[in-house]
């Protein structure tokens, strides 16, 4: 008889039966689902095509067969990065960074999850898929929000949560990371609302407001010159104007500077654009200015020669002003001027310098002088970085120390200078057929380091480990792999807690005491650095990748005609 009943009538005798499943069915979800976990009832997430301009990611390409010393290497810094992570999210999560003796967590940086954030692109590259996919839920829901009275340091949180979400989406294709980047790029366009166009030190992503930071009226130059390659990039990906123009404004300040011979001074005035001391480093505020000026030009196919211009300049004057020698041990090392008069401190921020000279060195069109030039110094700066962390009881190599100089003289008032001395043996006829700085000697005990600790921790600092690989991956020389590995093995004799990794007090003792800290950068850079070491297959190709200074690499790209018409370039 049912067959008889009309279809409208039959429908509607079925509504109640429907409303009260589905009634049912939402309940359970309401009151269920807090309590499950989602991925369980989900099947994997669909991975996303990779967009057309983005080089075939990591671990999709065929490698060569496991290498018996390497491989079980690199397995054992994977092992590390999951330890570190699994204490992250275990005691730490969501809050930014973990507190590694006491379990513990510390919102330093916006509370945006940093130590996640600024790890994605590490997990993909280690081939820790799984992971790498459960974060996204995560960054679906990031808002980028900020109390009223609230602000995100700009330059930081750039390079980090800005860069590592670029990163990971050029790796994955993931459109949610391309999304939450193009979100916090724009929040953080604001801190620009200064007279001369260079960032203020911090904004808030909610309000636009901005405020100085310890420097008050000064932008560091370091601050000013390292968004460049993060913004660059998010223009070329979603054809804002407002992106590339804001930040290629701070490019023609510093290009139109009256400055001495590329020595770019390390504070400048955030509303009038004019240097405001005679500082010339490569240390804390100025490292990350000199890198971009490279990776500038290397980023963008070779197609902005104002960038490459600058790091010429500025490079000659490091080589001609800031290298020195050391009486005995002849260690060269890489200092800071004031007005032209060297403090002889080294610091370990510097030792990311011989890296980016070995890169310069393998890509720019330089002439055969000044490429070996540029590779002398790459080679003698990683050497004197490696003595500190050998010289040291923990293996492990101090935040800062200051170099024993050369006694300068009327009659040499050059003394101790690298070049002067580069060239008094090239006039001896190259004795030995090693440059000066580059002979090799073992490791010393107090007293006889030519230095003395000024700043005897060890912070997990990664710049090391980085020329380590960029030099590495340059030359083929393993002696850069072997040191790598023996700072490795100091990292997990002195530093490994229960729940992570902290950084040593004292680098000169061991056990070393430690320090209630792991910064985000351990596993974004630090890590990943030694991975790429010490990995069989060339993941994250130089000539095809460029890493911002947070080691979060973006791919080399080209701009069309009309991105170049559009952008003056």
């Amino acid at each position: 008889m049912a067959s008889h009943i009309p279809l409208h009538k039959r429908t509607l005798r079925l509504l109640p039966f429907a409303l009260g499943a589905g009634f049912l069915f939402w309940s359970l979800v309401y009151f269920a689902w807090p309590h499950l976990d989602p991925s369980r009832l989900l099947p994997p997430p669909h991975r996303p095509p990779l967009p057309h301009f983005a080089p075939v990611p990591p671990h999709f390409q065929p490698g060569p067969p496991p290498d018996p010393k390497w491989t079980p290497r690199a397995d054992a810094v994977r092992e590390a990065f999951l330890h570190a992570y699994r204490g992250y999210l275990e005691h730490a999560y969501p809050d930014d960074e973990l507190l590694p003796l006491t379990d513990g967590s510390v919102n330093n940086f916006n509370g945006w999850s940093l130590t996640l954030v600024d790890g994605l692109d590490t997990m993909w590259i280690m081939g820790l898929h799984d992971e790498f996919y459960d974060t996204i839920p995560t960054f679906a829901n990031m808002t980028f929000a900020l109390p009223e009275k609230s602000f995100a340091a700009f330059f930081e949180t750039v390079i980090r949560h800005l860069g590592g979400m670029l990163s990971a989406y050029a790796l994955s294709g993931d459109p949610i990371l391309l999304a939450r980047a193009d979100d916090l790029g724009s929040k953080l366009l604001p801190a620009f609302h200064t007279g001369s166009g260079f960032p203020k030190y911090a904004v808030n992503t909610v309000t636009g407001e901005i405020r100085p930071g310890w420097t008050g009226s000064a932008v560091l130059w370091a601050e000013a010159l390292s968004c460049q390659l993060e913004y660059k990039y998010l223009a070329h990906l979603t054809g804002r104007r407002q992106y590339f123009d804001t930040v290629e404004k701070a490019m023609d300040i510093v290009r139109n500077a009256d400055v001495t011979d590329g020595q770019f001074p390390t504070k400048w005035h955030v509303e009038t654009g004019k240097p405001i001391n005679q500082h010339f480093s490569v240390g804390a505020f100025a490292d990350s200015a000199h890198e971009y000026l490279l990776k500038q030009w290397l980023l963008t196919a070779g197609s902005e020669q104002k960038a490459l211009d600058l790091y010429m300049r500025a490079s000659s004057s490091i080589l001609k002003e800031l290298l020195f020698l050391t009486p005995n041990r002849n260690l060269l090392y890489v200092t800071d001027t004031t007005g032209g008069r060297p403090s002889h401190t080294f610091e370990h921020l510097s030792c990311f310098l011989p890296g980016l000279l070995a890169l310069g060195a393998h890509t720019l069109p330089l002439a055969e002088r000044e490429r070996e030039l540029h590779l002398w110094a790459a080679e003698g700066l990683a050497y004197t970085c490696w003595v500190t962390y050998a010289d040291q009881a923990s293996g492990l190599g101090p935040d800062e120390v200051v170099m024993h100089a050369i006694p300068r003289s009327a009659e040499n008032p050059r003394a101790g200078r690298w070049l002067a001395h580069v060239e008094k043996w090239e006039e001896m006829g190259r004795p030995g057929d090693v440059p000066p700085g580059l002979r090799e000697v073992p490791p010393k005990g107090k007293g006889q380091r030519d230095y003395t600790p000024r700043k005897n921790g060890y912070h997990l600092r990664p710049e090391a480990v980085e020329s380590f690989y960029i030099l590495w991956r340059t030359t083929g020389d393993e002696k850069w792999r072997e040191r790598g590995w023996a700072v490795f093995e100091a990292i997990e004799r002195e530093t490994k807690t229960r729940s992570g990794y902290a950084g040593v007090i004292d680098v000169d003792q061991s056990p070393a005491p430690k320090k209630n800290e792991m910064p985000s950068f351990f596993m974004a850079e630090t890590l990943k650095y030694l991975y790429l070491l010490f990995s069989d297959r060339d993941i994250v190709p130089l000539d095809q990748w460029v890493f911002n200074t947070e080691a979060h690499p973006l791919p080399i790209f080209e701009w069309s005609d009309q991105e170049k018409k559009q952008y003056g370039i």
